[in-house]
């Protein structure tokens, strides 16, 4: 059975390969990525043009141990904020009768927090759900010779 740390390690590599890749796309195929962008945002090419640099650095970051916490943090919150350029491509893709449809963007939505949970996990930001909090591992379980 392979251990955590080497479960950890390849759940790493495998988020900083797919930030590299879409940072990479939002550099240079920025037109798809332009055209999802919710109306509000005001200079669309400059926020995917950042957008992939971020992408680009989290994955970097991922990879450097002293940067990795850093990283994971960074990329949970880059998730969390493009969360509603996520929605705007679902609603809007349904509503022109054009995209992807639900089957493309209802298990993306819905696995956006698993995706945040992963970035901090695989970054060593938390351990949750695999290690007890301190407290809990303090607290010694009940005998049931004293109820």
């Amino acid at each position: 059975m392979t251990s955590r740390p080497h479960i950890r390690t390849a759940a790493r590599i495998v988020l900083a390969a797919v930030f590299l890749g879409a940072g990479v796309l939002h550099l240079t195929v920025p037109g798809p990525f332009v055209r999802i962008t919710p109306h509000w945002v005001s200079d669309p090419a400059l926020v995917v043009a950042l957008t992939g640099i971020a992408e680009l650095l989290g994955a970097a970051g991922l990879m450097i141990p002293r940067l990795r916490v850093v990283a994971g943090w960074a990329l949970a919150l880059y998730c969390v904020c493009v969360f509603p350029a996520n929605i705007h491509h679902a609603v809007s893709g349904l509503t022109t009768g054009g995209g992807l449809g639900w089957a493309y963007h209802g298990p993306r939505l819905l696995l956006q927090p698993v995706i945040v949970w992963w970035c901090l996990w695989a970054s060593t930001a938390i351990d949750w759900p695999f290690k007890r909090p301190q407290a809990a591992a303090r607290v010694p379980p009940i005998s049931m010779d004293k109820i």
